[in-house]
């Protein structure tokens, strides 16, 4: 299967300071790509360098195997959404509205938009269970409301590809949970291609324990470290060594009968 995104060979300076190196990886359509790693190991550069926000210092990537560097932006926004860590909210603008700018790039500068861009921001908006708050101030909302209205923009761009930088930061545990069920929902139903950075290595194996097709990339010392599924990349081993701590693989059986892993922290190795 071609892929839908290939980075291949990509490096990023930030003046003298070596941010990764030589990076590559692909994604092709279904499925999520989970970028972890310690704070500050380029997680959220990379993501920038892909959106075309940051120009890599060496490096290709491409879409559909053209470079993302000879396209618009306004094109590159009908193939890849975003979903950003967090949100400034400024203005109290209707949650409708904010969902529908994501038809931006579908739509004229000056121009108004269509009764069918309504209908795709309402569908999306029913898509992840907020119907009820279309016409409810953007700046009321919950942190985890806030998150997945930021997903609903996302998905009215009908891209094959988002983008999400730490969507779950900040939520708290219930929040959290339903972010990763609206990503597996997402990715079952419409067979769209995820690449996310997080900080947890168990939304990983929340993903391959739902049946999704999971990647991972372990990204520290300015490089991947190791790419594979779940099991393979967060091992006890590696945790040890990428984050100096004692950590535990742990396997249970559901009550359907469906066993899930998950990792534990132990202790901090002083």
């Amino acid at each position: 299967m071609m892929p839908v995104l290939k980075v291949e060979n990509l490096s990023f300076n930030y003046e003298r300071n070596k941010i990764f190196h030589q990076i590559s990886f692909e994604i092709t359509t279904g499925g999520i790509f989970c970028l972890f790693g310690p704070n500050g190991c380029g997680k959220s550069t990379l993501i920038e360098c892909i959106l075309g926000s940051l120009k890599p210092t060496e490096g290709s990537i491409l879409l559909n195997n053209q470079s993302i560097r000879t396209i618009k932006p306004v094109e590159l926004a009908k193939y890849i959404g975003y979903v950003p860590q967090s949100h400034t909210k400024n203005f109290p603008y209707k949650v409708i509205d904010i969902v529908i700018m994501g038809r931006a790039a579908y739509t004229g500068t000056f121009s108004t938009p269509s009764a069918e861009d309504k209908d795709i921001a309402e569908s999306a908006l029913e898509t992840l269970g907020l119907a009820h708050l279309k016409d409810k101030p953007y700046t009321q909302l919950s942190g985890g409301q806030t998150q997945l209205v930021m997903l609903a923009r996302a998905l009215t761009q009908e891209t094959p590809i988002i983008l999400m930088d730490e969507p779950t930061a900040h939520l708290d545990f219930r929040h959290e949970l339903i972010i990763l069920e609206t990503i597996v929902k997402l990715i079952k139903e419409k067979n769209i291609s995820i690449i996310m950075a997080t900080h947890f290595p168990n939304h990983a194996f929340y993903f391959e324990n739902s049946g999704i097709n999971t990647k991972v990339a372990l990204m520290n010392n300015q490089a991947f470290e190791a790419v594979g599924n779940p099991t393979e990349v967060l091992t006890e081993a590696n945790m040890l060594k990428t984050f100096n701590i004692y950590s535990k693989l742990i396997s249970s059986m559901t009550t359907n009968n469906k066993e899930v892993k998950g990792l534990i922290p132990i202790e901090v190795v002083t």
